[in-house]
């Protein structure tokens, strides 16, 4: 058997496939049988709504030498609005899975329970299949072969939160490394105002909380329009596409951006802690000050430094700002569509 995956996650999760899958196969099928896995990287599937038919002309799965070829992608597939969750080809014993379709939690055990589904389609072992998941996983008989669809219920959600996870929002942080000093910068100046420290004290945690969704949003909304990342539809047909795409862009930022908040309020209560003495906040506010105090300082800091961190992501270049933002085949679609965008002008 050959895995072929997208470079990236896709591929780190075939090789923890190939290590299980042999095993689970031998105990559902006959136990003398002997499964081999391979793994390669190889990104085939260049368009997310490409004809099942034209994947398997270009991978030639024929031509690898294997029982059973093994496609996965992070690129979403749909049927109109149904995520597909795999497509398979017992003619061509080939089987092509949408690992966003799974959804962003348990993906190993769903993507493995789904590979041997399909695997069972392919080679007509109805035994090699889990039991209950062909329950679980409809399907429809298509002119290439057999498509699988995602369990009914929350089916949309699923695929957006798989889409959100490919794109890995907490990397945001590291990836932007302008934004980070940046956002830093500003938090530690505002330390140094004793008008801050007044804020902090006043203001509750209604008003902080406020101010933290605000500092977030903004940020957010900033790295969207400096940075071109929302999608516009060129024709009607690919507008449920976009809504689709600029939706899990959203989520993946506003992550990102809430997972830099958490960081910059780490640091800055670090930085309070231990350049603030507690005589000189008690005499600025006048009562005694504990570390609550200092916690909901480093809070309203931490929004501030967002904000001081969406002006310092005007530094980065748009590449810098999708590599942080996308995995690594959205943003290979996100720059094609961005090129079919400028042609278009």
């Amino acid at each position: 058997m050959l895995l072929i995956a997208d470079p990236g996650k896709p591929t780190a999760l075939a090789h923890r496939l190939a290590a299980r899958l042999p095993e689970r196969l031998r105990r559902r099928g006959r136990p003398e049988r002997v499964w081999t896995v391979s793994v390669r990287s190889e990104p085939y599937l260049s368009d997310e709504q490409a004809d099942f038919s034209h994947v398997i002309d270009a991978v030639e799965p024929s031509s690898e030498g294997e029982d059973v070829v093994v496609y996965l992608t992070d690129l979403p597939r749909r049927e109109d609005t149904l995520p597909v969750v795999a497509d398979v080809s017992a003619e061509h014993l080939f089987v092509l899975i949408s690992i966003a379709a799974v959804g962003g939690i348990r993906i190993e055990g769903r993507i493995r329970t789904i590979a041997q589904l399909a695997i069972a389609s392919a080679l007509g072992e109805p035994e090699l299949a889990p039991s209950g998941a062909r329950r679980r996983f409809p399907s429809v008989q298509i002119e290439a072969g057999m498509r699988y669809f995602a369990p009914s219920g929350l089916r949309r959600l699923r695929l957006l939160s798989g889409m959100v996870r490919a794109n890995r929002p907490w990397r945001l942080v590291t990836g932007l490394s302008k934004v980070l000093v940046g956002a830093f910068a500003t938090g530690a100046f505002a330390l140094a105002t004793s008008t801050i420290w007044q804020f902090a004290d006043t203001m509750g945690p209604w008003r902080m909380s406020a101010a933290t969704l605000l500092s977030i949003a903004a940020m957010v909304l900033w790295l969207v329009l400096d940075h071109e990342l929302w999608e516009r539809p060129t024709s009607p047909e690919e507008r449920d596409r976009s809504v689709l795409y600029n939706t899990a862009t959203v989520v993946t930022l506003a992550i990102g951006v809430a997972v830099l908040h958490v960081a910059l309020f780490g640091l800055l209560l670090l930085t309070a802690c231990v350049t603030l003495p507690p005589d000189l906040l008690s005499n600025t506010l006048g009562h005694d000050v504990n570390f609550s105090d200092y916690l909901t300082l480093s809070w309203l800091l931490a929004s501030i430094a967002t904000i001081g961190g969406a002006l310092g992501s005007g530094l980065e270049d748009d590449s810098a700002v999708a590599d942080a933002a996308y995995g690594v085949r959205q943003r290979q679609r996100f720059e094609n569509t961005q090129k079919r965008s400028v042609k278009a002008e």
